[in-house]
């Protein structure tokens, strides 16, 4: 797991396994979110089953797929909701982390 913080409130990540939930909660992130599509590519986990991992240690989680069409302005208001919403440090991923570092970069607009 390589992950990259953008700032004290976010940082980015690529496609996580569900095994390694309990080091993210341990590394002190209280909130998640996905960008990355089911069924994206046959060997990621689907988001139900990192999601119900998550509850289980007591982190937020959110999906807010980012797909082929890229970030769209829905996909901006959800992620302004889940950050004004869910506690921090939140952990954002996708396949690599662009998807999750674009979509917070331009969540920034509308929040500043």
């Amino acid at each position: 797991m390589d992950i990259r913080q953008i700032n004290d409130e976010y940082s980015v990540t690529g496609q996580i396994e569900v095994e390694e939930l309990d080091q993210i909660k341990a590394m002190g992130f209280k909130s998640l979110v996905c960008h990355r599509p089911d069924h994206e590519s046959p060997d990621q986990p689907m988001f139900a089953d990192v999601a119900a991992r998550a509850a289980e240690l007591g982190l937020d989680i959110r999906h807010i797929p980012v797909g082929p069409m890229g970030v769209t302005g829905d996909a901006v208001k959800q992620m302004v909701d889940a950050l004004d919403e869910f506690p921090r440090p939140m952990l954002g991923f996708c396949r690599s982390g662009a998807r999750s570092t674009a979509i917070y970069q331009q969540s920034q607009h509308i929040r500043s």
